[in-house]
């Protein structure tokens, strides 16, 4: 019997790569939802057109005879939010509109939700040597993360009213073909060959692959191990900054410099020009255990770090002109 599964934000980095993954699957029809008609290739993919995601959108007729619902549609978090009031504009979206599709969900007779949250629901950074856990406390600090949060509890706190299972999924920092923000700009500027100060940076940072996230996803779909339960997710193997530019600088085969400057005097510079938030980030450590998720879901991250940067940088090569 053929299952029904839809994906929401489907037109996103996320949900091109996830609907094409479970494309592949023999026993499932895919329903991709996006704002707008995004016509897919695969006969096992049928998209349909959501104006929005708001507490007040409907969903009962794409979610007829809806099997999983699996949720990576969101306002994304913004670089530098102009907004009078961000955290509304993300609760309006990642809350409320999350909310909203759970409860249309459950009313419609959908076997298990699988929700995409964010690593930014335990906390921005951890002390080097520490990790975060799917059991710490969370620690949410900015509006989108906060968002994310409030959605989580609000998925759990149905989940303990109803038949439909819960499944949510904290990704750390999500990188492929098509990575948008910081991860393209360090490859734009390792493409330059320009000298950066990044020789000597020992910080250790969890990323994922877009190829291991989907692979988890499609695990989640039916393992009854995943009922009702979080997961952290990552590559599996940790990058310090001057690791992840020097395997980048190696796939392109730059010849910039990465200069060890100590991390004291980037720190104090990025302070002195206003930067000290972006140089955190780029010096700060964010791991994650995923034993959890291996364990429970006797899951491996299929695709190595080295593969998925290889992938990364294929596809950079030949689609990015700026």
């Amino acid at each position: 019997m053929t299952r029904k599964i839809l994906v929401t934000g489907s037109s996103g980095f996320l949900g091109t790569a996830l609907v094409d993954h479970l494309a592949h699957l023999p026993d499932a029809h895919i329903v991709a939802v996006s704002r707008r008609a995004t016509p897919h290739s695969s006969p096992n993919v049928t998209t349909a057109v959501v104006a929005g995601l708001t507490a007040d959108t409907p969903w009962q007729e794409v979610l007829h005879g809806v099997d999983t619902v699996i949720h990576a549609a969101a306002r994304v978090h913004v670089m530098h939010d102009t907004a009078a009031d961000p955290l509304s504009l993300y609760r309006e979206v990642n809350t409320l509109g999350t909310l909203n599709l759970v409860e249309q969900a459950a009313a419609a007779g959908v076997r298990r939700f699988i929700f995409i949250s964010t690593i930014k629901v335990n906390g921005e950074s951890t002390a080097r040597g520490d990790c975060f856990r799917p059991d710490d406390a969370p620690n949410p600090s900015d509006p989108y993360a906060i968002s994310k949060h409030e959605a989580e509890q609000g998925l759990q706190a149905l989940a303990k009213t109803c038949a439909m299972e819960v499944v949510i999924i904290r990704p750390v920092l999500v990188y492929g073909p098509g990575v948008k923000a910081n991860f393209l700009q360090l490859m734009r500027t390792l493409r330059k060959g320009v000298p950066l100060p990044l020789g000597a940076v020992n910080n250790a940072r969890s990323l994922v692959s877009l190829d291991n996230l989907t692979d988890l996803i499609r695990v989640c779909i039916d393992h009854p191990a995943a009922a009702n339960q979080v997961f952290l997710v990552s590559d599996g193997q940790d990058l310090s900054t001057t690791e992840l530019a020097s395997r980048l600088k190696a796939q392109m085969g730059t010849s910039g410099w990465l200069i060890p400057v100590p991390e004291s005097l980037i720190m104090l510079g990025a302070t002195l020009l206003g930067r000290k938030s972006a140089a955190e980030r780029v010096l700060g450590s964010l791991r994650v255990d995923i034993s959890k998720t291996r364990e429970r879901l006797q899951w491996q991250p299929p695709v190595s770090v080295e593969d998925g940067l290889k992938k990364t940088v294929e596809h950079f090569r030949v689609t990015d002109r700026a």
